[in-house]
């Protein structure tokens, strides 16, 4: 059946600006990092992505390895594209990566020239687009200078085949020399894509911290793993399920599942429960609360693995405000937990 998006679907979605920008992201971004792969029947993939674009998300992040196996995602979504979103690419923001593992050779990682160009050039083909809305370096490289990796995105804004550059798991000095070096060249950096959750906070250490360094420079913030890779949902507050992510070993280990970890876990679903909130609702409202002087993340950004759970975490913003005693009561229990997966060696 040919796909008509809902005519309701920018009446409940909120939408911030990113930085001192003129792009607005949904608050809440669907990632296609798991469940777009060739593992995922391609009917339950069509039926999230609709779901998500009726209900007001705007944004779909991609990268160039995510699959299983490396690639499908971006072909898999390119034929969603096509089929049903090809009508709307004006309405839609559509983000890719590179920077980690690829292809084989010396070629196929990190951050040269040469392969974020040929890796650009690689997504759009597959997902069947001119250009991307915005290109990542999905990753610092300790051995390539920034201005070759930065000089890689500046050449693809200017080509046309990008509309924004953006970096991901940056350190705020990292961050502040990106963007001075994209400044320079005449491409200003948009967004930062950091890991961050409750139960991993390293975005607020440091002088300056991320936030802070992104204020400095006029950029937005999209948190990825706003759910710590699953454990701030209801599934662990029992042990390991069999089926779970940590079972499976798929991004997240099984050794992080110690029972302090699971302490923390239980304490912040009861803060949700006393809210009206599942435990994984509280933790997306609780990355886009209102840090200082206005919200330090722009956007969450989510997985889903049916139109179920997407309706469910969505239903965050139906409740995105915290009393001063449920931050602090929250404080007692989102603590730095060692899970960051993303941590510069």
């Amino acid at each position: 059946m040919t796909y008509s998006a809902a005519e309701d679907r920018y009446e409940s979605m909120p939408y911030r600006r990113v930085g001192r920008s003129g792009l607005k992201l949904p608050a809440i971004s669907l990632g296609l990092w798991h469940n777009f792969g060739d593992d995922k029947p391609f009917e339950v993939q069509r039926a999230i992505l609709r779901r998500a674009f009726d209900l007001g998300v705007t944004h779909f992040d991609l990268a160039n390895n995510y699959g299983p196996p490396y690639g499908a995602a971006e072909t898999n979504f390119g034929r969603h594209f096509k089929d049903d979103f090809k009508p709307y690419r004006d309405e839609l923001i559509i983000s890719s990566k590179a920077g980690y593992d690829m292809w084989p050779g010396p070629y196929g990682n990190f951050g040269s020239r040469k392969y974020l160009l040929a890796s650009l050039d690689q997504s759009l083909e597959r997902m069947g687009l001119d250009y991307v809305d915005i290109f990542y370096s999905h990753r610092p490289d300790p051995e390539t200078p920034m201005e070759e990796t930065m000089g890689a995105l500046d050449q693809a804004v200017r080509s046309g085949k990008a509309l924004y550059a953006g970096i991901s798991s940056y350190t705020p000095e990292q961050t502040l020399e990106a963007a001075r070096i994209l400044k320079e060249l005449g491409t200003p950096l948009l967004i930062h894509q950091p890991s961050y959750s409750m139960l991993n906070r390293w975005t607020e250490n440091g002088s300056p911290n991320l936030y802070e360094a992104l204020e400095q420079v006029g950029a937005g913030c999209i948190a990825f793993s706003p759910l710590a890779q699953g454990m701030l949902t209801g599934r662990y507050l029992n042990g390991v399920p069999a089926d779970s992510r940590a079972a499976q070993h798929k991004s997240l280990d099984e050794a992080m599942i110690t029972d302090e970890n699971l302490d923390r876990v239980r304490g912040l679903n009861r803060i949700a429960e006393g809210r009206g909130q599942t435990l994984a609702q509280m933790a997306i409202a609780w990355i886009l609360r209102e840090q200082g002087k206005g919200s330090a993340v722009t956007s969450a950004l989510v997985g889903a693995s049916s139109v179920r759970q997407l309706e469910d975490t969505l239903s965050a913003i139906n409740n995105l405000d915290f009393t001063a005693d449920e931050v602090n009561a929250i404080d007692e229990f989102a603590v730095e937990s060692d899970i960051n997966l993303w941590k510069q060696k």
